[in-house]
């Protein structure tokens, strides 16, 4: 298949652009690279510097003629939601729009759209929740994934573009950057790896779900050839708190440092963890990397 993904020169775009050349699939990248990094760009994939909102886009489209859509470009920090919805509103929502009409002006079959399990669902009622769970988001960013799965409902009716929602847990792994986009995970490692102190946010109990990016990148393989329109959760089912990785990751990387608590920060969910129980049913998909074992993996890249 002929594919573009969006923001594949960013975390977890370059690890499903690894995946779909792997699979024998021509593999085009579209990427501002505002966060994301030219090294990471697989060399046998077409790059395109642009972004997504440009009016250019509808060029590429009518150059490569798409058979599929994999969108992973975002504003993605929660935080810069908050503070500027009307930034987070064009990249997330007028961004992807500019995608959909041009998938269905140009015979797009298939878009794959990389959502959000945490702030769509909002502050959990029950957990793990599964795709019934109500869509309560606190946040902008998680009102414009919402918007976009929305959109995607009408570009099918309306088009005939099949599509699958992937509504990520907290995806960590090689690649991540240190610098932000709420990847504490990294940020730990970066910084205990070089003797710095990290500084947990409040108490460190809040809860996350994390997913090791190579079990994403499966799930997006899996989307490829599912032939149905439909929402999937990619999570573990598993609460990690904060306190347990900051544990974990410093005593991999020598455990020197302590345990230190500042300010947490306003407006925070509390606890996310979301059920893989349909994707293991419809989409043959489920976690198969261990937290220990996806933290060891992670730590031995920030070493290097």
């Amino acid at each position: 298949m002929n594919i573009l993904v969006t923001g594949g020169a960013g975390f977890i775009g370059s690890h499903v652009v690894d995946g779909f050349l792997d699979r024998g699939h021509d593999v085009t990248v579209m990427d501002n690279l505002c966060t994301g990094r030219m090294e990471n760009v697989n060399p046998r994939a077409h790059f395109y510097l642009m972004d997504i909102r440009a009016k250019e886009v509808t060029k590429i489209f009518e150059l490569n003629r798409f058979d599929a859509v994999c969108h992973h470009a975002a504003q993605m920090d929660v935080r810069t939601s908050v503070d500027d919805p009307l930034y987070d509103a064009d990249v997330n929502i007028m961004g992807s729009l500019n995608l959909l009409q041009n998938s269905a002006n140009f015979g797009v079959q298939k878009f794959i759209f990389a959502s959000t399990g945490g702030a769509v669902y909002g502050e959990q009622n029950v957990y793990p929740c599964d795709e019934t769970h109500p869509n309560n988001p606190i946040s902008p960013y998680g009102v414009g994934k919402l918007t976009v799965e929305k959109y995607l409902h009408y570009f099918s009716t309306e088009f005939g573009i099949r599509y699958t929602v992937l509504r990520y847990a907290n995806i960590y792994g090689p690649r991540q950057n240190a610098s932000g986009e709420a990847g504490v995970i990294a940020i730990f490692c970066h910084r205990l790896i070089r003797g710095e102190q990290p500084i947990i946010n409040g108490d460190g109990k809040q809860t996350r779900d994390y997913v090791y990016v190579a079990d994403t990148v499966k799930a997006n393989l899996k989307s490829l050839t599912y032939d149905k329109n439909d929402v999937f959760n990619i999570g573990t089912g598993i609460e990690t708190d904060v306190n347990t990785l900051f544990t974990l990751i410093n005593g991999m990387t020598g455990g020197q440092a302590q345990e230190n608590h500042g300010p947490a920060k306003p407006g925070e969910q509390r606890r996310s963890v979301i059920s893989y129980e349909k994707a293991d049913q419809l989409l043959d998909w489920r976690p198969e990397i261990q937290l220990q074992e996806g933290l060891k993996r992670t730590v031995a890249f920030f070493k290097k």
